[in-house]
């Protein structure tokens, strides 16, 4: 007998929070958010979304709204100093490699798909979080700044690798937070000339220890996409000052990007983390996303595995005779998916961003390489990890 749905509370409205409210939605619970931020978040970076997410948003019915609002782009190049196309990775050829299930959108925009897909009793509350956490023999309370509380059967923690919920429940965050050993920044500008320069590609610089991703979006604005070495693990008090200090000498349009870097509160800067944990849930509180999960950016699908983990979440309590089952299945399933991810970022941090000429060089030709038959869709396979049935054993109506 499945536990009949009751109250959640979900903590964090981005992807891994709103995919999770989605999913306990429609499975009948009764679903309210918080958000600490004071509204949806406009600055992100560009992602492509495929592999296990990309399956469950295809379960969820989100797939043509995801698609409606993604973006083509003809290739990926590594541009040196000068402006001239080093190599260069044609899109549709790792589209193809993929089986064609890859949508290149930006992340506000999954946000945005995923916030229209919530049912209108779905409660988001902007500006607000939890001020701490009381377990209870029957569900968890959730006190709020304001002074209410929120009875919970369930409480999900949705809110990042800076996860409240889990610094007060499973404790600090330097406890289960790892740096990777990089900073990275995200933000968008207006400029005519680059918007031309990055019409229909994605441009990366093609530099050692500091690297800029530019392309273009629509009315001549430009996204950036930033990632640097560094040791340091606290954020700077002015993040815009740290990019134009760290970035300026890398040539080409970046310091006419650096100089069109908006205010610090309109730039998404963070460090480069994976989030490791002995155990993803306690009691009646359980972690998704970047809260239990994260990957870093090295290894991409973060937000493939932020959709695909709240899908099984709500597909687990569906089907479980309890709630403590159903989170622990939603570990077995899970976890081993998350652990790949991480190993691969961890093994790959001397290739993403080089160190040495060589590796430059390297990274070059293995570019130039993807290109022939056989050898992309090692590189597409590389990319997306090993195939897992972690989604498509929850939904068999899904094309194999």
């Amino acid at each position: 007998m499945t536990p009949a749905p009751g109250t959640a509370v979900v903590v964090g409205a981005g992807i891994a929070g709103l995919a999770t409210a989605q999913r306990l939605a429609h499975h009948r619970w009764r679903v309210h958010v918080l958000e600490q931020a004071p509204g949806p978040r406009p600055q992100g970076y560009m992602i492509d979304f495929f592999g296990p997410g990309h399956e469950a948003a295809q379960a969820m019915g989100l797939l043509p709204r995801i698609r409606e609002l993604g973006r083509a782009f003809a290739r990926a190049d590594l541009v040196g100093a000068d402006g001239t196309t080093r190599a260069s990775l044609r899109f549709d050829r790792f589209a193809r490699s993929l089986g064609g299930s890859v949508v290149s959108l930006m992340r506000p925009d999954l946000e945005r798909a995923l916030r229209e897909s919530l049912p209108q009793n779905v409660q988001v509350r902007y500006g607000c979080g939890p001020r701490a956490i009381t377990e209870e023999p029957d569900g968890v309370r959730v006190h709020l700044p304001d002074g209410h509380t929120l009875h919970a059967d369930l409480l999900v923690g949705a809110d990042g690798i800076h996860s409240t919920v889990r610094r007060l429940l499973f404790g600090p965050q330097d406890r289960y937070l790892h740096p990777l050993g990089f900073h990275t920044g995200a933000y968008t500008f207006t400029d005519a000339r680059i918007h031309a320069l990055t019409r229909d590609r994605f441009c990366l610089t093609d530099t050692l220890g500091a690297q800029m991703g530019l392309y273009a979006l629509g009315e001549d604005r430009v996204a950036a996409f930033t990632v640097h070495r560094t040791d340091h693990t606290d954020l700077p008090a002015d993040p815009r000052d740290q990019l134009q200090r760290t970035y300026a000498g890398l040539g080409w349009v970046v310091p006419r990007a650096l100089q069109l870097c908006p205010p610090p509160e309109h730039i998404y800067y963070d460090l480069v983390a994976q989030v490791r944990m002995g155990s993803w849930s306690r009691g009646r509180t359980v972690l998704v996303g970047d809260a239990c999960q994260a990957v870093s950016l090295l290894a991409g699908q973060g937000a493939s595995l932020a959709v695909g983990g709240a899908y099984v979440l709500g597909e687990e309590l569906a089907r479980a005779d309890t709630v403590a089952q159903a989170l622990q299945h939603y570990e077995d399933r899970w976890r081993p998916v998350v652990a790949e991810r991480q190993r691969a970022a961890r093994t790959g941090t001397g290739w993403f961003l080089p160190t040495t000429p060589g590796r430059l060089r390297l990274r070059r030709l293995a570019l130039r390489l993807s290109a022939l038959p056989g050898v992309d869709r090692l590189v597409a396979t590389s990319v997306s990890g090993r195939p897992t049935r972690a989604i498509q054993d929850l939904a068999p109506d899904l094309p194999s």
